[in-house]
């Protein structure tokens, strides 16, 4: 069957026809803006029979280079009507091929060969997501079980290495404002009861002489192996939600 008008596929599996290349078929002498507008008024919807669309053509005056015009993508069976509203030979022909096009499109072996490119496209797509998720995963599995603690610096630094930007200091950050780790004089960097019944720290506590002379009791909190993978757990579904 020769291509008289061309016919795409969208997303959606649905055949679209451009406004304009119909309108230059039918070869009608009314301006594409008013006879679209005209043809409108016999009850298409814009969105449901058709959808506005920009289009760039080569600018034929002085100025030279393209230019931005308005063109519309029809659904097949807007194509038809339009076609046949015309009353026209180039309409009847027109007509006449969108329906050799539709039966085409729905013998049982399209039908068939469509349903396997959905599905391909379906397997390709869910290819490629486990192949983003698969590092994460990997890294996940990797920290479950730990029975090591770590300091914070360490956690950050994993979490860094599989794709999370984060450093210490952020990190540390990030355990006091959600109150993993407390922020106050005196316990400041400290397991909170939080932190402690959920399992996921334990810490060194030492002195320090400070400027002043006064000794001050500082913690350094260690990430227990619960921990890890309750944090990478975390940050991996903060990444991907």
């Amino acid at each position: 069957m020769n291509e008289l008008i061309k016919v795409i596929t969208n997303e959606n599996d649905e055949q679209l026809v451009s406004g304009r290349d119909l309108h230059e078929f039918l070869e009608v002498e009314t301006p594409y803006k008013k006879w679209f507008g005209r043809m409108s008024e016999y009850g298409f919807a814009e969105n449901v029979d058709f959808i506005v669309m920009d289009k760039f053509v080569q600018d034929e005056t002085a100025f030279g280079g393209h230019r931005r015009i308005t063109d519309h993508a029809l659904k097949l069976d807007m194509a038809k009507e339009i076609s046949m509203i015309q009353r026209s030979e180039k309409g009847k022909q027109a007509r006449q091929y969108f329906l050799q096009v539709e039966k085409a499109w729905n013998n049982p072996e399209m039908v068939v060969q469509r349903a396997l490119q959905i599905q391909t496209r379906k397997v390709e797509a869910l290819q490629l997501e486990n192949a983003e998720l698969k590092p994460k995963a990997l890294f996940a599995d990797a920290v479950r079980g730990s029975t090591n603690s770590c300091l914070i610096k360490d956690l950050a630094l994993m979490l860094n290495q599989n794709g999370i930007n984060i450093g210490q200091n952020r990190l540390f950050a990030y355990m006091r404002k959600h109150k993993y780790l407390g922020s106050g004089k005196g316990h400041y960097n400290k397991p909170t009861q939080k932190s402690m019944d959920k399992d996921l720290f334990e810490y060194r506590e030492h002195f320090h002489t400070n400027s002043s002379g006064e000794v001050e009791v500082r913690f350094t909190p260690l990430v227990t192996g619960k921990g890890q993978e309750y944090f990478v757990n975390e940050f991996l579904d903060s990444e991907t939600a």
